[in-house]
């Protein structure tokens, strides 16, 4: 549990000290250790980071444009997993691949999955997936902040002395994506209907979809551990002359070839299809960049797919960070 691993590693201070033979020793000059969180993908990291501040350490398992579904632990993420007082993950098999390892954990220490928090009515489940629900649940700004009490309670349990503190970051940060989400239905609906049509490589934006009214249309399923069908690409072919889509969309985690192949398909067939912009699916930006921060992600996928399909929307996007090109908005 987390508050024992938290006594385990101030007795290993402790017995340093001594062993060092330092003797009598001042108890407030002690630097005892914070308690260590880890978190697997950024936008749950970003989560963990805004409501913790500096009260306890964050590390992020998988960084930008990293593919969490094929994403494979190293023996250090297995160290920093064991050393961990916390472990947040999204859960709905998005990090599949860690998923025994989490189990494992759960024996000795508190494994957290923000999706549980969301009404399982409320989750979306494709055709042939066999049941699992779609787990690309922060493409839609308030199913993501309806996880932050679920994601409070753990923290507080972990750092009781900080249940103030935390308490007032997260409703800053629900009035924060309430405005970003309210955004991007302002800005969605200034796209023509009928261009309405977001086309990417793999199905991670049915969420982002919903909730801004888009029809979404990937070229692989809710994982990308799957291959592109040729059936797929036709009849998405098909669809980008009949309905003349001129835009298209590649992912910071995933290859473009398959989109690429949907541009040279659609060119045979006399139509011209141009990639839209890069949007973040499965990972956040670099860190220290505006895209590189939960809001900034999703501020950047609103904004780039609001231009790119004839919307109304500056390119320095909803808090006028953003460095759009202007060559992205038609």
């Amino acid at each position: 549990m987390p508050q024992a691993n938290r006594g385990k590693r101030y007795a290993i201070v402790i017995l340093s000290l001594l062993m060092a033979g330092c003797g009598e020793w001042d108890e407030s000059t002690v630097q005892w250790p914070r308690p260590r969180i880890v978190a697997t993908v950024g936008m749950v990291a970003d989560l963990v980071r805004e409501l913790v501040a500096d009260e306890a350490d964050v590390v992020q398992l998988m960084g930008s444009g990293v593919d969490p579904h094929l994403y494979q632990a190293t023996r250090d993420d297995v160290r920093s997993l064991m050393a961990a007082d916390l472990i947040v993950a999204v859960g709905l098999h998005l990090e599949g691949r860690l998923q025994d390892t989490f189990e494992r954990l759960e024996q000795s220490r508190t494994v957290v999955y923000v999706s549980q928090a969301v009404p399982v009515e409320q989750l979306l489940v494709e055709e042939g997936s066999a049941g699992v629900p779609d787990p690309h649940l922060w493409m839609d700004v308030a199913l993501w902040a309806s996880c932050l009490p679920e994601l409070e309670r753990a923290l507080v349990q972990l750092l009781p002395e900080a249940e103030v503190r935390i308490a007032d970051r997260r409703r800053k940060l629900e009035l924060s994506l309430r405005a970003l989400h309210e955004y991007g239905r302002e800005s969605v609906a200034t796209i023509p209907e009928e261009r309405r049509v977001l086309i990417t490589s793999h199905d991670a934006f049915r969420y982002f979809g919903r909730a801004y009214g888009l029809e979404v249309l990937g070229i692989q399923g809710i994982s990308t551990d799957s291959e592109a069908g040729l059936h797929r690409m036709n009849e998405l072919v098909d669809l980008l002359v009949e309905r003349q889509i001129s835009a298209v969309f590649v992912e910071s985690s995933v290859p473009r070839r398959s989109i690429e192949a949907l541009i040279e398909g659609a060119a045979a067939r006399g139509a011209e299809v141009r990639v839209g912009g890069e949007l973040f699916s499965d990972a956040m930006g670099p860190a220290g960049t505006v895209t590189g921060t939960y809001r900034g992600m999703l501020d950047h996928n609103l904004t780039t797919t609001v231009r790119a399909l004839g919307g109304d929307v500056s390119a320095t996007g909803h808090t006028g960070e953003l460095q759009l090109e202007e060559g992205n908005h038609e």
